[in-house]
């Protein structure tokens, strides 16, 4: 039966993660199994969890409650949790979900063949093994468009920020080597793709643990060699943006003008209790600074309001430098009070109807923002790729370098011709509708 068996994989949660289920599905189909993209046409289905907040985990553990459904009902046959819930959560995951038939936690990615082999054999497999023993490296089957990818260049994190549990589920900082980064990314680029989307829980510390220095600018310049056309940075933290980092931005042509800038605050007291530094004046100069020096620069970040002890007067603080700032992207988040972090141990913990109504009030300032700035596009040109074509609206949509795949939304524009995905066009912007930037290809 296991040659025969039908895998299906369901990746939840951020780029990092669906990096391990691209390496896990290439293990599985190099082992003669063949992969399905549904989890309804699967003999086992693999649910490769998130568990970084509340939301997270209610849409891990509801995909866990569909697949058991399923096997009720006799379509999946077998199920196998991987994945930060399953690494988080490891006892909990084998004594409330007895339909689950293997739980593999993060260090054990490599072994989901064998999982899958034993589960089928009629054994319950709980392996979890070390986290830190994570393995980065090996093929992937890319599930992603043809022409972007993410690249990991490093896993875990050394932040240790109250607010969050990465580092107890995803273990120490540790950074791949250039070498054995830039060999994945040459056979990415041989297989179509154009553009490289760089992840890890802190790009800018790449390289500090291995080489001893920050080492992420030395990687840049060796993937700006290769026959590329964006280069794209995300999770870059704002105390090691260095002159360096920020010269190559400016002047590689290859790497977009966009910068995820993750803050979370700006009031010097809630991000001292957050574990980060800095305050409002550092950062307004930080961010002043980026914008003299790499011209056209896309900033994006995100916040978390409703953080243990803030006051109005700290929330009015945030509300303030966002008008102040006007990021070009920006996402915000209610404070999640997450087992096991210094964080939800403190006092003065926020209501959360209170925390999650700042989030909406930072939201809609910024679609206020982002409308007007939008206005400002009409009779501009830009270059888009093309990701596919809606019906509804009879016309394609893709992005430019300013937008990151599967966070900042589209541009959608008319053609006259057809256009394939992937293939990059000129288009000018002619309209704005509902936030959506309307254009025509030239």
């Amino acid at each position: 039966m296991a040659d025969k068996a039908k895998v299906g994989m369901v990746s939840l949660g951020c780029p990092k993660n669906q990096c391990d289920a691209e390496l896990m599905l290439a293990k599985i189909a190099d082992a003669g199994y063949k992969i399905v993209p549904e989890a309804g046409l699967a003999d086992v289905v693999v649910i490769n969890t998130c568990g970084f907040i509340t939301s997270a985990k209610e849409e891990a553990i509801e995909e866990i409650m569909e697949a058991i459904s399923r096997k009720n009902d006799g379509i999946n046959k077998r199920i196998i949790v991987t994945g930060c819930l399953a690494q988080r959560y490891q006892e909990q995951m084998d004594v409330e979900f007895p339909e689950i038939d293997g739980v593999l936690g993060i260090g054990r990615n490599d072994a989901i063949v064998e999982t899958i082999e034993r589960v089928l054999a009629g054994e319950r497999v709980i392996d979890f093994g070390d986290n830190t023993s994570h393995n980065m490296e090996g093929g992937r089957v890319q599930t992603t468009l043809s022409h972007y990818a993410y690249l990991r260049i490093a896993d875990g994190c050394d932040n240790c920020c109250t607010y969050c549990a990465i580092p107890q589920i995803r273990g120490r900082f540790r950074s791949r080597t250039i070498e054995n980064i830039v060999q994945e990314a040459e056979k990415l680029v041989s297989d179509g793709v154009k553009e490289l989307v760089l992840v890890a829980q802190d790009t800018t510390r790449y390289g500090e643990d291995i080489y001893g220095s920050l080492a992420l600018p030395d990687l840049l310049k060796e993937l700006a060699k290769l026959d590329i056309k964006w280069i794209r940075l995300l999770y870059c933290y704002p105390e090691r943006m260095t002159d360096e980092l920020i010269s190559l931005i400016a002047d590689e042509p290859k790497i977009c003008k966009y910068i995820d800038l993750p803050l979370q605050h700006c009031n010097a007291e809630i991000l001292k209790d957050m574990g980060r530094g800095g305050d409002r004046e550092s950062l307004t100069a930080l961010i002043k600074k980026l914008r003299e020096r790499i011209p056209g620069l896309t900033l994006r970040t995100t916040f978390i309001t409703g953080f243990p002890g803030e006051t109005e007067a700290q929330f009015t603080e945030l509300a303030e430098f966002a008008n102040e700032v006007k990021f070009d992207r920006l996402g915000c988040f209610a404070y999640s009070q997450e087992d096991g972090t210094p964080a939800a141990d403190f006092p003065d913990q926020v209501d959360e109807r209170e925390r999650e109504h700042r989030a909406e009030i930072i939201m809609e300032q910024q679609e206020v923002r982002v409308s007007e700035a939008l206005q400002a596009l009409i009779g501009t040109e830009t270059e888009v790729v093309c990701e596919g074509y809606d019906r509804l609206f009879e016309m394609y949509f893709g992005r430019d370098a300013s937008y990151a795949p599967e966070i900042d939304g589209m541009i959608y524009f008319s053609a006259k011709r057809r256009l394939k995905t992937g293939e990059f066009v000129r288009i000018r912007f002619k309209d704005i509708i509902d936030n959506n930037p309307i254009g025509k290809m030239l």
